[in-house]
């Protein structure tokens, strides 16, 4: 059997998990993700760990934080000035908003909390700081490199 190595191009179907084991995104209903193994394209520790499987293969993989979403950044919290919002959109903690950083690259900003004044919002990814638990089927190998 061929194996997948760097610079496949694979179909997967996944499941992510919390350590807990509360499901936070599948492919299951859906096609299957198509990658370019090693092209950073999605979490290094799950791109890492298609690497020497078969078509067929079913693997559990667990992530640490650092190699799934990144650790949680203290920074990424900020208050801003209420002002700093459209006054006619209604802004309640966990919604999510959409800014530009000061170089122009879009991100998304959680909303913590939120007063008559400032808006609390963390720029960090959702997962940022958890261990997550991937269970990975190869399903194809598209084109080997």
């Amino acid at each position: 059997m061929t194996q997948a190595k760097i610079g496949d191009i694979v179909r997967i179907h996944y499941t992510g998990m919390l350590a807990d084991g509360t499901t936070f995104d599948s492919s299951k209903e859906r096609e299957p993700l198509q990658i370019e193994i090693g092209a950073g394209k999605v979490l290094s520790g799950l791109d890492k760990q298609i690497v020497g499987m078969n078509v067929g293969d079913i693997q559990t993989i667990e992530i640490p934080a650092e190699d799934a979403f990144g650790p949680h950044d203290p920074r990424k919290i900020q208050t801003v000035p209420r002002s700093k919002v459209p006054a006619d959109l209604d802004v309640r903690p966990g919604m999510q908003l959409q800014a530009e950083s000061s170089g122009g690259t879009p991100m998304t900003l959680n909303v913590v909390d939120v007063n008559s004044k400032e808006i609390t919002v963390d720029a960090n990814h959702p997962l940022a700081g958890r261990d997550v638990v991937f269970e990975v089927e190869l399903t194809e190998i598209v084109r080997a490199a």
